[in-house]
């Protein structure tokens, strides 16, 4: 079962990409992600983004998914339903940080991104 940090706690200060990840089994399935920040500096924004490939080399353009803009230390949760695009054997994550008002205008946050299969259990409603 797929579980991996696909960004492990760093420092970021800029734009940037993890490194890509096979999913095996979990291809085609659920991805729970949680994004951990632990640190920040005030007027400064992240966005983080979980990307796909066929190949691993090759990153389509519009993320799987993505988590809402971020100013704050805090955890944060969200599905990702690879369903969608079966087609899909890595993801990778990557950020955009952005850093506003006097200063030095270098965003610095400390985070982590972890992924792990969720099992998808099917309900019957009768």
């Amino acid at each position: 079962m797929f579980a991996q940090f696909l960004i492990p706690k760093i420092v970021i200060a800029g734009n940037g990409a993890g490194v890509g990840m096979a999913l095996g089994a979990s291809q085609g399935g659920l991805l729970q992600l949680t994004l951990g920040i632990e640190k920040v500096k005030e007027q400064q924004s992240v966005e983080v983004h979980l990307e796909g490939s066929v190949d691993g080399e090759t990153w389509i353009e519009k993320p799987l998914a993505a988590f809402p803009q971020k100013f704050y230390v805090g955890n944060s949760v969200i599905v990702c339903q690879l369903g969608a695009h079966p087609e899909i054997a890595f993801v990778r994550a990557s950020w955009k940080a952005n850093r506003w008002g006097r200063g030095v205008l270098k965003p610095s946050f400390e985070l982590y991104l972890f992924a792990e299969a969720l099992a998808s259990a099917a309900l019957d409603f009768k």
